[in-house]
């Protein structure tokens, strides 16, 4: 490397063209930044979500819906799943702790039991909530789903 060679890093030159260096450069006076107001003025910082003075649009929209601060959220376990969990592992008793061993809850959740699928395995179930078609499924296969309070 020789001092002919030396060329600035990509990316490291600003603008082609310097701006507020006088008339001749074609961007002096107000330098790109128009006359007056605010951006015109240095240290002006836009809030986020300003339109210009125009009414934004968080507050042209309206406000709509509600929520519940009651609301009970569950996590949803198919029979599927607890077939495949029991051809996999040979359990007949699933629980909260066996589903959360197996990774398919969090222990922190509660767990609502849904019927989408096959069972063919006599299982005893316990879960914090059951759809009637997974009850129906459980005890049609023989197992027992047992609700937690």
């Amino acid at each position: 490397m020789k001092l002919h060679n030396l060329k600035p890093a990509a990316g490291s030159k600003g603008r082609e063209k310097r701006i507020g260096r006088g008339e001749g450069s074609g961007h002096g006076g107000t330098s790109t930044r128009g006359h007056k107001g605010a951006q015109a003025r240095s240290g002006y910082s836009r809030k986020i979500g300003f339109e210009g003075g125009q009414m934004p649009i968080q507050r042209r929209l309206p406000k709509f819906g509600f929520t519940s601060p009651n609301r009970v959220e569950y996590q949803g376990i198919n029979v599927s799943v607890l077939q495949a969990l029991h051809e996999k592992t040979g359990v007949t008793v699933i629980n909260l702790d066996t589903l959360a061993e197996a990774g398919c809850v969090s222990k922190k959740h509660l767990v609502k039991i849904l019927g989408n699928g096959e069972l063919s395995a006599k299982l005893e179930v316990t879960a914090n909530a059951f759809s009637k078609s997974a009850v129906a499924k459980i005890e049609a296969a023989g197992g027992k789903a047992t609700t937690i309070e």
